[in-house]
This record gives structure tokens, C-alpha cells and sequence, in this order.
């Protein structure tokens, strides 16, 4: 199950007790005091893992508590310091004050390791509180608490397209025709109620992260559909596609859905407009004759000047130059691969297969 939010709560672990004795051996009648600190109680660690992309641990251990640390002992031994808890979340995690809302923590990479609730310390014992003037002790301290924090963990998933769109547009079909990922498909609304990852390979060393989000319409920022549950996973992406559906069978207007989409993203987050976006046709092996719906959408792509691509995802045209482009798009940015390294490399390769 995909869990993308939850509340925790964290309870460190209780520093010990100290201890309170006194030296007692052979031929030493007055032996000092000789009781030691108690341990610290446990820290709680929250760590980044790859390997995870939900937050379901949580969901089923909302509580989680540290060891406490163990009394101090008699000759100055001082307790054991209590066991920390590492607990694993996703990376992509933003951690929260579940009371003030503050963020806390963004992780951002694998094996970031952030301090969420410290161990209490452990208590003095009574040879700590020897004098001159007062050399039996009978004082010690009572081990502190360790924090005890409520925290919500909340997830968005870092990739780097993000395919945005109505339900039913072909996002689920596109990626998984441009990935090894495989989203249940099916003609209704709501097919998809969870975000899919998908890894497209470009060549041998380079690759990158795509993201189908689910449940976005009209009012999806007010939490219509399944948007408001899904529109923070578009923060993290360095693209958005915009698949439209242009086949006659919607009834829908296609520029009309873009206008809507742009509505949403502006309302969740007015800086998402400021991402780079490509506006996709997709369906186009249903349009037959009928080519308006097509050349609305081509003509709205040059009038916002963002690229434009006409693809059928289902039977693969157009799917090889799409890929391509947002190759071209996200390495041009970061500096992975000369502008032309993508198409120049995969045209040489079929050159060579044919």
C-alpha cells in the first residue's frame, strides 16, 4: 500500500538513575562514596533509504520508543547507555511539527541521518556530589526524560518528469511503455490511486526518474478526485509533461483540460508554472480524419512556446522522440550530456542495427 503521510509519535529513551554507594573492601573502614552516573537514554535517528517508497512502516508502528539508558553501579561504574532507534523512511520525506507545522528536516538524499528525538540524560551519582566537607553523599539524580516528539512524516516522491494530465489521458500507458514500471491500466476514472515510478533508460550510463500522478481535475487542489493527495508530488519534478487526450472519444475539450491542469498546478503552487513543461498529444491513433482536436493542441503549445510532441502512447508513435526530448531537456540543464549526445548516440545505434 502507498502511504504518503503520517503521524508519529517518538519517545526517546530515559537517562538512568545514579547510583548511590560506598567503598566496602577489606582493611578500608571508611570507604567513599563510590556510586556511578546512569546511561543515557537512546537517540532516535531517522535515516534516508533508496530502497523504500512508502511510508506503510509507520502506519503500523505510530509509536516508536527508544531504550532507556541503565542505572549507575557501585564502583564509579556508570550505566549502560540506552540503544538507539534508526528507523528507515523514503527519500523525498519531509519531516514536520505535527503542532506548529514547522519543517524540520527535508531529505533529500540516500543515507541522510537527522537527530529527531534526543535520549535523556543519564543521572550523577553520589560520588559526584563528594566534598571536602561532605564526604558521605547520600545525594544522587534521578535520570531526565528523553524527548518525546509527535512528528508528521510526510512523503514526495523526487523524480525527475512528472506527467501530469485528466484521468484516462494514457499517462499510466506512456510510462509503461518508456519504463520497466507496470501501473494496473483500465478504461475508467481513478485506474491509477497511487503515484508510479518509472526508471527510463537513456543509454548505457544515463537515466532518468519519471512520475505518473494520479487524480487531477477541476478542484483538485480543494481536494476533488484524488489531486489533493498527489499535487505535492509534482513539487519535486524538474519537468512536467502535460498528456492530453486528443481522440474524440473524451467529448472533453483538450485545450480546455490544459487550461484546467495550469488552473490546478497555479492554485496548489503558483511556482510550478515556472517549470520547464512539454504539452503532449496522446491518442492520436484514434483521431482518423478528424485532425481539429490535434492542431488546437499544436497551435495552444506555440502560443504558451513550450514543446509539442504528437504521440500514441498505446501503439508507441511518437513515444522514441519524446524520450529523447526530455533527455535533451534535463541534461542540457545539468550538464550530464552535450546537447546533442542523446539523438546523435541513439541515430548511430540504428544505423548500426539496420
Amino acid at each position: 500500500m502507498f502511504v504518503d503521510q503520517v503521524k508519529v509519535l517518538l519517545i526517546a529513551g530515559k537517562g538512568g538513575d545514579g547510583c548511590v554507594s560506598f567503598r566496602r573492601e577489606y582493611r578500608v573502614p571508611r570507604g567513599g562514596p563510590d556510586g556511578g552516573r546512569g546511561g543515557d537514554g537512546g537517540n532516535i535517528y531517522l535515516v534516508s533509504d533508496p530502497n523504500l517508497n512508502t511510508l506503510s512502516y509507520f502506519r503500523y508502528h505510530p509509536i516508536n520508543r527508544a531504550k532507556n539508558g541503565a542505572p549507575g553501579q557501585g564502583s564509579n561504574k556508570q550505566g549502560k547507555k540506552g540503544k538507539d532507534l534508526y528507523l528507515k523512511v523514503p527519500v523525498g520525506t519531509v519531516v514536520r511539527d505535527a503542532r506548529t507545522g514547522q519543517i524540520l528536516h527535508d531529505f533529500l538524499k540516500p543515507g541522510e541521518i537527522y537527530l529527531a528525538a534526543r535520549g535523556g540524560r543519564g543521572g550523577r551519582g553520589n560520588a559526584s556530589f563528594a566534598t571536602p566537607t561532605h564526604q558521605t553523599p547520600r545525594e544522587f539524580e534521578k535520570g531526565k526524560p528523553g524527548e518525546e516528539k509527535e512528528l508528521i512524516l510526510e512523503l514526495k516522491l523526487i523524480a525527475d518528469v512528472g506527467l501530469v494530465g485528466f484521468p484516462n489521458t494514457g499517462k499510466s500507458t506512456l510510462i509503461s511503455r518508456i519504463s520497466a514500471a507496470r501501473p494496473r491500466i483500465a478504461d475508467y476514472p481513478f485506474t491509477t490511486l497511487a503515484p508510479n515510478l518509472g526508471v527510463v533508460d537513456v543509454d548505457e550510463e544515463k537515466s532518468f526518474v519519471v512520475a505518473d500522478i494520479p487524480g487531477l481535475i477541476e478542484g483538485a487542489h480543494q481536494g476533488q478526485g484524488l489531486g489533493i493527495q498527489f499535487l505535492k508530488h509534482v513539487e519535486r519534478t524538474r519537468i512536467l509533461v502535460h498528456v492530453i487526450d486528443v481522440s474524440p472519444l473524451t467529448g472533453r475539450d483538450p485545450v480546455k483540460d490544459y487550461r484546467v491542469i495550469q488552473k490546478e498546478l497555479k492554485a496548489f503552487n503558483p511556482e510550478l508554472l515556472a517549470r520547464k513543461q512539454v504539452i503532449v498529444a496522446n491518442k492520436i491513433d484514434l483521431l482518423g480524419d478528424e485532425r481539429k482536436r490535434l492542431q488546437a493542441v499544436k497551435k495552444l503549445a506555440a502560443r504558451e512556446k513550450k514543446p509539442f510532441l504528437a504521440i500514441s502512447a498505446l501503439i508507441g508513435e511518437g513515444v522514441k522522440e519524446l524520450v529523447q526530448l526530455l533527455a535533451r531537456l534535463l541534461f542540457e540543464e545539468d550538464g550530464r550530456l552535450p546537447a546533442e549526445g542523446v539523438l546523435s548516440q541513439q541515430k548511430h545505434e540504428g544505423k548500426q542495427q539496420e
